[in-house]
């Protein structure tokens, strides 16, 4: 363990991976010794931007932060990528290509990407996001990018991850009129209508102008107001310079009130009260003889011969 903190804060990469592998291994073990190395590592951390880029499968998250991270690391910051790719609720596997989407980053010695699979945890982002965050800013890593699975209105836990959430939205997509709905994009710290080029560039800027009077109907999610709205091409960079003037901004703004402590207090709040759910689900779970009790129960329901609400009542209530 003391290699490999002292190898994480070196900033080499083989003792990286094989942190962020520790930390996000649910082996009771490993739990066990990623505390460890995560107490140590506290101390280091906390310095990055953290930024989430999140919207809609083929939104173009990806494509984003290779142009971004690229333009990044061109300026000298170090860019950390944690890739979030959704797990199958058939197999459990995932893919994890979205690194295959970064190729030029990928590349980059100032850059490191990171694909996890989001393992069935909701909210674009995995039960250990926060834990990797930390292993990456303590690594030296000053910007950390969290690209979420392809989001829902409601999977918002990634607000709770970052300093400053951008939501990538189409033209075309009927997000304008998602935008007075409460869901991801009351969330949004800024917002981009991404692959505003060729024959869409008209479209993504009437799409822009649609969120900027909608958006004014949700209350803002921090200090500054309005959240403000651009149109970007990630494939061709234009307006990326742009945006991230905007999230640089964003992050002034909160540093400025004080909000960005606050921020991430209540996301650490947020992450905690998270795991306190998974963690006595799994107590519950390893009871002695809950599985074939359950087993009894899920049978009755299938059978239609009690209610779920009834199987769980009488599986809370069994001694």
């Amino acid at each position: 363990m003391d290699e490999l903190f002292a190898g994480v804060l070196a900033g080499d990469r083989t003792a990286l991976g094989r942190a962020i592998t520790l930390v996000e291994s649910t082996r009771p073990d490993d739990r066990r010794h990623a505390q460890e190395l995560l107490s140590a590592l506290l101390p280091h951390a906390g310095g990055a931007h953290r930024v989430g880029i999140s919207g809609v499968p083929g939104s173009g998250k990806s494509t984003l932060i290779d142009t971004l991270g690229l333009r990044l690391t061109g300026t000298g910051h170090r860019v950390g990528v944690l890739a979030v790719d959704p797990s199958s609720a058939i197999t459990g596997g995932s893919i994890l290509g979205d690194k295959t989407r970064m190729a030029g980053l990928a590349a980059d010695e100032n850059a490191f990407i990171r694909p996890s699979p989001s393992a069935g945890t909701l909210g674009g982002v995995t039960s250990t996001t926060p834990n990797a965050i930390t292993v990456l800013e303590a690594a030296g890593y000053d910007v950390v990018l969290v690209e979420t699975v392809g989001v829902g209105q409601s999977e918002a836990a990634v607000h709770a991850s970052v300093d400053c959430l951008c939501v990538l939205a189409l033209a075309g997509a009927g997000d304008e009129l998602q935008a007075v709905k409460r869901g991801l994009l009351e969330l949004a710290d800024v917002l981009a209508v991404n692959k505003a080029d060729g024959d869409n560039e008209q479209a993504a800027r009437l799409a822009a102008a649609e969120f900027r009077r909608a958006l004014p109907l949700l209350a803002p999610t921090s200090e500054e107001s309005p959240v403000p709205v651009l149109t970007v091409s990630a494939a061709t960079g234009a307006g990326v310079d742009e945006l991230w003037d905007r999230i640089a901004d964003h992050r002034r703004t909160l540093e400025a009130s004080g909000a960005l402590a606050r921020r991430r207090a209540q996301g650490r709040l947020a992450w905690m009260q998270m795991l306190l759910e998974r963690r006595l689900l799994e107590q519950f779970e390893s009871q002695p003889g809950l599985t074939d009790r359950r087993a009894e129960l899920e049978q009755a329901v299938q059978q239609a011969q009690l209610t779920p609400e009834a199987a769980i009542n009488q599986l809370l209530s069994s001694p």
